[in-house]
This record gives C-alpha cells, structure tokens and sequence, in this order.
C-alpha cells in the first residue's frame, strides 16, 4: 500500500505561480512513475505530467513549456512547479503513483485561477 498527501494549491490571478508537493508513504520501494493529473468541473480527469524513477519527463501539450515536474526519491516526494497560470488551468489537482500492484491517488487540491 502507499499513500500520497498532496500539499499545495490554492488561488492565484493570471499569470502567476504556485508550487504543489506530493509525499508518498507506505511501501514506496515499489512506485515506478509518479505524476500529476487534474480534473475540470464537467471533464474527465486528464492527465498533467509524469516523472520516472530515473528522471524522465512527460508533459500535456496543454501545459508544456510553463509546468514543471520534479521528484526526490530521496523524501519520497514529487513536485509540480505551475508558472504562467492561465484560468483553462483551474481544476482539482490529483497526485499519483504507479506501481506494480496498484495505482494510488492522492486527495487531491484544488487549483483556481482567476482572469
């Protein structure tokens, strides 16, 4: 088992930053990729970026270019740096983990961002 808490988030205008972390606990020995996806009000969870053990990085096109994911194996943790938030942005954020017998969710944190 493994369990993630979220932390992060909150309200910010147009334009600006916010940083939100993701420390996993439990069996974290076994978690493969680790990311972060997010759902709209009225739209299906979709997915924002995914880290590998090793470092490698995939991002949405949505969100290419202003998003960036990290991770420290070290504090089991997992980083979404969000820069030039745009409204379209605003949804619950939700941190996840992959292993081989699972797949785990974090509580999810609510991003808004105002025009």
């Amino acid at each position: 088992q493994v369990q993630l808490v979220e932390s992060g988030g909150g309200l910010v205008q147009a334009g600006g930053s916010l940083r939100q972390s993701c420390t996993a606990s439990g069996s974290t020995y076994n978690i493969n990729n680790m990311g972060w996806y997010r759902q709209a009000p009225g739209k299906q969870r979709e997915l924002v970026a995914t880290i590998s053990r090793s470092g490698n990085t995939y991002y949405a096109d949505s969100v290419e270019g202003r998003f960036t994911i990290s991770r420290d194996n070290a504090k089991n943790t997992v980083y979404l740096q969000m820069n030039s938030l745009k409204p379209e942005d605003t949804a619950v954020y939700y941190c996840n983990a992959k292993t081989l017998y699972g797949n785990y969710w974090g509580q999810g944190t609510q991003v808004t961002v105002s025009s």
